[in-house]
């Protein structure tokens, strides 16, 4: 349970789907009830796939390259820390590559679940460096199991919280959004330089021993 606890904090933290509530929001606004149900629903199915395929794949392709887990868990930790101190500073969707010119050619395609919502709005460079450096930690067959939970989980609470955006909105209002955000920025900052940390140690171990 502990397990399945951290991973889920730390994947919604990095995620931050109730920072993209604005987002779904303003793309979504002229579609009716049961379009935003869809998007919500494909947006966290892709959510999922894209998650699980790292999570299980992702040591392979670092092989492939000659990539040091090390060298991902600063590489990661880098790119959580930037999202974080971008949650803080109130640019994430800057940072994640939503600007108002991507946002308006959004709005005139038929589905935006895949992009620019699923990709790179919540699943991005951090989630995914931070799941590969999780199996390369847990990778016995219940640790996989109850990673895999963790990851449906997420996708399920991304989508609620899409389902609900409309009225999230109505309810936290621009403020409460933004003073949520703030405080889930606090968090992956922290998570990051833990990677950042946790890596340079073994670094230090490595070249002692």
């Amino acid at each position: 349970m502990d397990l399945f606890i951290y991973l889920f904090v730390a994947l919604f933290s990095v995620l931050n789907p109730i920072g993209t509530v604005p987002i779904f929001v303003g793309l979504t606004q002229n579609d009716s009830k049961q379009e935003c149900s869809r998007i919500s629903l494909w947006t966290s199915i892709n959510v999922f796939l894209i998650l699980i395929i790292s999570f299980f794949i992702g040591k392979y392709v670092l092989n492939f390259f000659g990539i040091s887990i090390d060298s991902l868990r600063i590489a990661g930790g880098l790119i959580i820390v930037s999202s974080g101190f971008s949650l803080l500073s109130g640019k994430f969707n800057k940072k994640r590559g939503i600007n108002k010119k991507i946002e308006n050619e959004a709005q005139k395609r038929n589905d935006i679940a895949l992009t620019p919502l699923a990709m790179p709005m919540l699943a991005g460079p951090g989630s995914i460096s931070l799941l590969i450096a999780f199996y390369q930690e847990h990778n016995a067959t219940n640790e996989l199991i109850v990673a895999s939970l963790a990851i449906i989980a997420i996708a399920f609470t991304i989508f609620i919280i899409l389902r609900s955006a409309h009225y999230l909105a109505q309810i936290l209002g621009a403020s409460g959004i933004v003073a949520i955000s703030r405080i889930v920025g606090f968090i992956v900052v922290a998570i990051g330089i833990q990677y950042i940390v946790s890596a340079l140690i073994n670094i230090v171990k490595g070249n002692l021993m």
